[in-house]
């Protein structure tokens, strides 16, 4: 069992730099791929990024690449996504996720879920 508590939502201006962070309990956190998904109002579940257990395999959706990056710290227990160049369109909670497989961009595939946080993009 792995519950998942994300942090470091809030409001920025278009074009600011926010990092979100993802910590997990459990002594088995180095064996989960973990992932980034945000929903807006109305709208799915997006895939933002997803990185492997021991970091060699990352993934971002095409609306971030190059913006948004993945990372962990596993003796931390911690997962971040750190947002740059933030623009109105990433409005939206974001929430972290985790299995105990390879990484996937499909939200169906992850077990475990944080609560979300929201983060808000001003125009």
């Amino acid at each position: 069992q792995v519950q998942l508590v994300e942090s470091g939502g809030g409001l920025v201006q278009a074009g600011g730099s926010l990092t979100l962070s993802c910590a997990a309990s459990g002594d088995t956190f180095p064996i989960y791929a973990m992932a980034w998904f945000r929903q807006a109002p109305g709208q799915d579940r997006e895939f933002v990024a997803a990185l492997s257990a021991n970091s060699g395999t990352a993934s971002h959706g095409d609306s971030v690449k190059g913006r948004f990056f993945i990372s962990r710290v596993n003796a931390k227990n911690t997962a971040y996504l750190h947002m740059n160049s933030l623009q109105s369109e990433d409005t939206a909670v974001y929430y972290c996720a985790a299995r105990d497989r390879y990484i996937s961009d499909r939200p169906n595939d992850y077990i475990y879920w944080g609560q979300g946080t929201q983060v808000t993009v001003s125009s």
